[in-house]
Protein backbone atom coordinates (compact mmCIF):
# COMPACT_ATOMS: atom_id res chain seq x y z
CA UNK A 1 0.00 0.00 0.00
CA UNK A 2 1.61 3.43 -1.02
CA UNK A 3 1.58 5.72 2.16
CA UNK A 4 0.56 9.70 2.13
CA UNK A 5 4.07 10.97 2.66
CA UNK A 6 4.93 8.49 -0.59
CA UNK A 7 1.87 10.16 -2.84
CA UNK A 8 2.56 13.35 -2.01
CA UNK A 9 6.30 13.34 -2.59
CA UNK A 10 6.14 11.68 -6.09
CA UNK A 11 7.06 13.94 -9.26
CA UNK A 12 3.53 14.48 -10.00
CA UNK A 13 1.41 17.12 -8.86
CA UNK A 14 -0.88 15.45 -5.92
CA UNK A 15 -4.39 17.69 -5.07
CA UNK A 16 -5.28 16.72 -1.20
CA UNK A 17 -8.42 17.49 0.06
CA UNK A 18 -8.63 17.54 3.84
CA UNK A 19 -12.19 16.70 4.96
CA UNK A 20 -14.26 15.05 7.39
CA UNK A 21 -17.63 12.90 7.03
CA UNK A 22 -19.78 15.45 9.23
CA UNK A 23 -19.03 18.88 6.78
CA UNK A 24 -21.36 20.18 4.53
CA UNK A 25 -19.00 22.26 2.37
CA UNK A 26 -16.77 18.60 1.80
CA UNK A 27 -19.66 16.62 0.40
CA UNK A 28 -19.98 20.02 -2.36
CA UNK A 29 -16.36 18.98 -2.67
CA UNK A 30 -17.01 15.33 -3.94
CA UNK A 31 -18.78 16.44 -7.62
CA UNK A 32 -16.41 18.92 -8.26
CA UNK A 33 -13.15 16.99 -8.01
CA UNK A 34 -14.95 14.23 -10.29
CA UNK A 35 -15.71 17.29 -12.52
CA UNK A 36 -12.51 18.14 -12.00
CA UNK A 37 -10.51 14.23 -12.35
CA UNK A 38 -12.16 13.99 -15.95
CA UNK A 39 -10.73 17.41 -16.93
CA UNK A 40 -7.44 17.15 -15.77
CA UNK A 41 -6.96 13.11 -16.45
CA UNK A 42 -3.85 12.01 -15.71
CA UNK A 43 -1.75 15.21 -15.25
CA UNK A 44 -2.30 15.17 -11.25
CA UNK A 45 -3.72 12.65 -8.78
CA UNK A 46 -6.13 13.64 -6.40
CA UNK A 47 -7.15 12.22 -2.79
CA UNK A 48 -9.17 12.63 -0.70
CA UNK A 49 -7.90 12.61 3.67
CA UNK A 50 -10.57 12.49 6.35
CA UNK A 51 -8.95 14.02 9.30
CA UNK A 52 -11.11 12.70 11.92
CA UNK A 53 -9.43 9.31 10.72
CA UNK A 54 -5.25 11.04 10.13
CA UNK A 55 -5.39 13.24 12.44
CA UNK A 56 -1.90 13.23 12.50
CA UNK A 57 -1.59 14.78 8.94
CA UNK A 58 -4.18 17.36 10.04
CA UNK A 59 -1.50 17.89 12.75
CA UNK A 60 0.88 18.20 10.40
CA UNK A 61 -0.15 20.08 7.32
CA UNK A 62 -1.86 22.62 10.28
CA UNK A 63 -5.30 22.12 8.80
CA UNK A 64 -7.78 24.20 10.79
CA UNK A 65 -10.76 24.00 8.69
CA UNK A 66 -12.37 21.83 6.16
CA UNK A 67 -12.30 21.49 3.62
CA UNK A 68 -8.64 22.52 2.60
CA UNK A 69 -7.43 21.55 -0.29
CA UNK A 70 -3.22 21.57 -0.81
CA UNK A 71 -1.16 20.94 -4.08
CA UNK A 72 1.50 18.69 -3.52
CA UNK A 73 4.69 17.91 -5.98
CA UNK A 74 8.05 16.44 -4.88
CA UNK A 75 6.72 17.09 -0.86
CA UNK A 76 6.38 20.95 -1.27
CA UNK A 77 3.26 22.29 -0.64
CA UNK A 78 2.60 24.90 -4.36
CA UNK A 79 -0.82 26.07 -3.21
CA UNK A 80 -3.10 26.00 -0.10
CA UNK A 81 -6.94 27.51 0.11
CA UNK A 82 -9.86 26.16 2.76
CA UNK A 83 -13.28 26.21 1.41
CA UNK A 84 -14.96 25.09 -1.46
CA UNK A 85 -13.27 25.69 -4.96
CA UNK A 86 -14.59 25.27 -8.16
CA UNK A 87 -13.40 22.81 -10.77
CA UNK A 88 -12.40 25.28 -13.43
CA UNK A 89 -10.33 27.31 -10.91
CA UNK A 90 -8.60 23.97 -9.46
CA UNK A 91 -8.09 23.31 -13.07
CA UNK A 92 -6.00 26.56 -13.75
CA UNK A 93 -3.83 26.13 -10.81
CA UNK A 94 -3.01 22.60 -11.88
CA UNK A 95 -2.34 23.48 -15.17
CA UNK A 96 -0.26 26.61 -13.86
CA UNK A 97 2.11 24.48 -11.80
CA UNK A 98 2.85 21.44 -14.11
Amino acid sequence: MTTFSEIINQDKLTLVDFSAEWCGPCKMMKPILNDLKNKIGDNATIIKVDVDKSPNAAVEYNIKGVPTLILFKNGEIKWRQSGVVQANMLEIIISNNL
